[in-house]
């Protein structure tokens, strides 16, 4: 059953065909008459052109106005106003579109019954909470913060082990789900059909015929080119629970805007994978288009897999409305015995509905409490102001900083709004690589040898305001020094940045990441 089903999904090895003769052309057709009906409507409305052009101005500065006293992001502000300014009517009716939008406030409310449905289980642990205290006030005082506004909890006496590449991660993926006895849950933001994919599926497909509970969820940009819209009832008829999160419907709404970026796996709850590493050949470069694919992953054994558990519930029941769910069966205490040097972990999410940027914070705590260096790996740099300044308060607080971003792009808008902040960056004294053998997409922050975090934030705009998003944050523990020894060799295959070299790019890829960074908060 599941062969076939994937057979017709090979069936047009291209993507430009894929989408050609695919459910996304049927989107993109109707979203487009949509737009089509709107312009009409508006053309109908012309003969009274010259009232309705007043009222939309005089709606444009009531709007830049509310705007500029709004307690939002200043690079959105920036942004909207921007766009206001130099398209009035459609700048107005955009934005008053995106924060109307109804569909937001109701998974809004979903998300929060179902992060209070969990919380009884998401305790923490006084003792492990003094003793990171102790050791480091400052780390304590971020286990506060993510617990206070996030409910989730700092963990001692846990196990890590990380994961350099796609393909060692995917190997002992598959050896943790064949020794599943229970349940496996499994989210991702990409599925493609693949090697990957059918080794995967055929685990998934025996433990399920064992009666292991298996739930599978991804998120809905996958309908669009990689799998069938109705490919979740195919692993339905294969015993596996499966979701498709937000799926891309030809409706213009700005909650599909908002996507599942989270890539998490918990077996049994004693056992848990997070990472940038989706479930598709190029993560283990099999067919790569972007050169040589670097990615990394961790896994985690302990206590900490109940706040990756949680986290997969919390998002398996957002998009059907909070459930009946006996959540205590699944979110476990599986203690180790307790180690030494274990150190501390803080697995966490953020989202598009939560008060707080927990995701941009965590990172900028880093910044602002690093002594020796900040060492950082991201496919996307697009900053904010907050970021920005961190970055360079850091450097001159004589703090080593280095990222390492690629040097093949796989969204090339995307790289050049990157390298546009070289002219800022560089002469602050941050040092920026670009990864000469391809593409690199892993997610991580490491600093002084003792804290660091991999998971699927990337740095951008996408990843810390619009998207769902997973990390663990890590202090004192043994696998700090793999994350490091890690940076260090894909330094060495990279080449550092300058002026000198930027001045030499292309000058319409200069003045397009200027041009396209203004619009970076909304792209």
């Amino acid at each position: 059953m599941g062969s076939d089903a994937l057979g017709k999904i090979r069936r047009f090895k291209s993507p430009a065909l894929r989408f050609l003769f695919g459910r996304s052309m049927v989107i993109a057709i109707l979203l487009a008459a949509q737009t089509g009906y709107l312009i009409l409507g508006f053309l109908w409305l012309g003969k009274y052109m010259n009232f309705l052009v007043e009222v939309m101005l005089f709606l444009s500065a009531f709007l830049v106005i509310y705007i500029i006293n709004d307690d939002e992001n200043p690079a959105y502000k920036i942004a909207w106003m921007m766009l206001i300014l130099v398209f009035p009517v459609f700048g107005a009716l955009f934005y008053l579109f995106v924060r109307l939008n109804i569909g937001h406030r109701w998974i809004h409310d979903t998300m929060q019954k179902n992060i209070m449905a969990t919380a009884k289980w998401m305790n923490q642990n006084e003792e492990e909470e003094s003793l990171l205290c102790i050791k480091d006030p400052y780390a304590g005082s971020l286990a506060r913060y993510l617990f206070e506004n996030g409910r989730y909890p700092v963990y001692s006496g846990c196990e890590a082990v990380y994961f350099p590449d796609g393909a060692s991660k995917v190997d002992e993926l598959l050896r943790q789900l064949e020794q599943a006895e229970k349940f496996i849950f499994m989210e991702y933001f990409i599925v493609d059909a693949g090697k990957v994919w059918d080794r995967v599926l055929d685990v998934l497909k025996r433990k399920a015929a064992q009666g292991v509970e298996v739930r599978f969820m991804y998120d809905g940009m996958c309908s669009l080119i990689l799998l069938p819209f109705r490919y979740p009832e195919r692993l339905e008829r294969l015993g596996i629970q499966a979701r498709m999160y937000a799926p891309i419907r030809p409706l213009l709404s700005t909650h599909q805007n908002n996507r599942d970026h989270r890539k998490i796996v918990v077996i049994d709850g004693h056992t848990a994978f997070t990472g940038g590493i989706n479930l598709a050949d190029e993560y283990t470069n099999e067919g790569s288009r972007f050169g040589y694919w670097k990615d990394c992953s961790i896994m985690v054994k302990g206590d900490c897999v109940r706040s990756f558990t949680a986290l997969f519930l919390q998002m398996w029941n957002t998009q059907h409305g909070p459930c009946e769910e006996d959540y205590g069966k699944y979110i476990m205490s599986v203690p180790l015995k307790h180690k030494q040097d274990s150190g501390f972990m803080i697995p966490y999410g953020d989202g598009p509905y939560a008060k707080e940027t927990l995701a941009e914070n965590v990172y900028l705590h880093i910044l602002n409490t690093a002594k020796r260096y900040v060492h950082i790996m991201t496919p996307y740099l697009i900053l904010d102001h907050e970021v920005l300044r961190a970055l360079k308060y850091a450097v001159k607080r004589g703090v080593d900083v280095r990222l390492i971003i690629p040097h093949i792009p796989d969204k090339k808008i995307a790289f050049d709004i990157a390298r546009s902040y070289y002219t800022e960056l560089i002469p602050a004294g941050v040092r920026i690589y670009e990864f000469t053998p391809g593409f690199i997409h892993a997610k991580v922050f490491i600093s002084d040898d003792l804290c660091g975090v991999v998971g699927s934030i990337n740095l951008d705009y996408r990843s810390l305001y619009l998207h769902f998003e997973d990390a663990l944050y890590l202090y004192g523990t043994p696998v700090i020094a793999d994350m490091e020894r890690d940076f260090q060799e894909t330094l060495a295959l990279s080449m550092e940045t300058s002026l000198k070299y930027y001045y030499k790019i292309n000058v319409l890829r200069r003045i397009s990441g200027r041009i396209f960074r203004i619009f970076g908060p909304l792209m």
